[in-house]
Order: structure tokens, then C-alpha cells, then sequence
């Protein structure tokens, strides 16, 4: 009985702290339950994504627990300018692509995209024609993309993160994360037609 209540409390303390009052409390107490929080609301999250870029089930099981203990070890610096859910896919993104980097030795991941940055609303190519494509088709075209294209369109179509979210994770522009997503639906699309002939 005391455990039931126990767990139910526990339960209720989950749902009604925010993830920034959790952090506050946990630097401030360094109370395991306020972690623990965090821990339970983004672990499988986190491990999802880093199965998506990683594409192995063992190296996104020690990737996310890297992640936490980075998480852990840098708390006192989240600052609560951005959602702590944006702070968590920053440090998982750029885990994962730093992973890639040492793993393949991909030069491509480490070059600047030196275009210009200007805004462009219409790119020509709609946003349905990544929406409505056969799961199956997706994944396949998903693999032959440079990993950081992948990574950018999995941000906007699959997390559905606004421009300023995904600009804030990668540290550039609103203009400049524009311009790499019409870049990577180029390319996307690019390889759907080399694959698939009927568009």
C-alpha cells in the first residue's frame, strides 16, 4: 500500500513539474527524483532519435545514455532561452553527427554551406511530395542522403520543429536553415528520381 501511494505520488510530481522546474530544483537539491523526471519523459525519445541517424540499435542505446550524462554534467548551463526539449536535441544532434564524423571520417559533414543566405518561401518543390511518400520508399531514399540532410528533414517533417527551433539546434540563421532545407529536398528528390521513375 505504501508503495502504491508512493508510486502514484510520484507519478503526480511527474505531471505537474516542468521540465525547467525540474532542472531548478535538481541544481538546486540535487535531488535523483528531478533527473529521474527528465530521465523518464526523454529517454525513449532521445534514443529514437539517435536510432534514425545512427541506424544501430546498440549504438543508439550507448549514444542516449552518453547524451544523459552529458545532459547531467551540463544542466547548470541551460539557460531556459530555448525549450529544454530544443536544448536535448541540440546535444543529441550534434552527438550523433560528431559519432558519424569520427566513425566514416566524412568530410562532407564538416563543410560550411557557403550559399547565400537569403530567405526563400517558394522553393519549388511541396512539401507533400516528402508527406504523402510510401514509408517504405522514404526510408530507402532517407539512407542515400548525406546524414546531415537526413537530420535536418527528420527536424522539420518527423519532429515537425519550427525554422527557429532548428535554427537554434544547428546555431545558424532562420535564412540560412531555410536555404538548407530547400537543399535537401532538392537532393531528396534528386535520388527519388534516380530510383523511382515515375514522379
Amino acid at each position: 500500500m505504501i508503495r502504491l501511494l508512493f508510486a502514484l505520488l510520484t507519478r503526480k510530481i511527474s505531471t505537474t513539474v516542468t521540465d525547467e522546474e525540474a532542472v531548478g530544483q535538481y541544481i538546486l537539491t540535487q535531488n535523483q527524483k528531478y533527473f529521474d523526471i527528465l530521465y523518464s519523459r526523454y529517454s525513449s525519445k532521445i534514443f529514437g532519435k539517435c536510432l534514425s541517424i545512427l541506424k544501430d540499435e546498440e549504438k543508439a542505446e550507448d549514444a542516449t545514455q552518453e547524451i544523459f550524462v552529458k545532459i547531467l554534467l551540463n544542466l547548470a548551463k541551460f539557460s531556459g532561452k530555448s525549450k529544454f526539449s530544443t536544448w536535448i536535441y541540440s546535444i543529441t544532434y550534434n552527438y550523433c553527427i560528431d559519432s558519424i564524423r569520427k566513425r566514416k571520417k566524412d568530410k562532407s559533414i564538416l563543410v560550411e554551406d557557403l550559399a547565400n543566405e537569403h530567405d526563400t518561401a517558394e522553393d519549388g518543390i511541396e512539401d507533400r511530395f516528402l508527406l504523402e511518400m510510401h514509408v517504405k520508399r522514404l526510408k530507402v531514399i532517407l539512407e542515400k542522403i548525406p546524414v546531415t540532410d537526413k537530420a535536418i528533414l527528420l527536424m522539420k517533417y518527423q519532429d515537425e520543429m519550427s525554422i527557429k527551433e532548428i535554427s537554434e539546434i544547428l546555431d545558424k540563421s532562420e535564412s540560412a536553415i531555410k536555404m538548407k532545407i530547400k537543399r535537401a529536398k532538392q537532393k531528396f528528390k534528386k535520388i527519388h528520381k534516380e530510383n523511382y521513375t515515375e514522379i
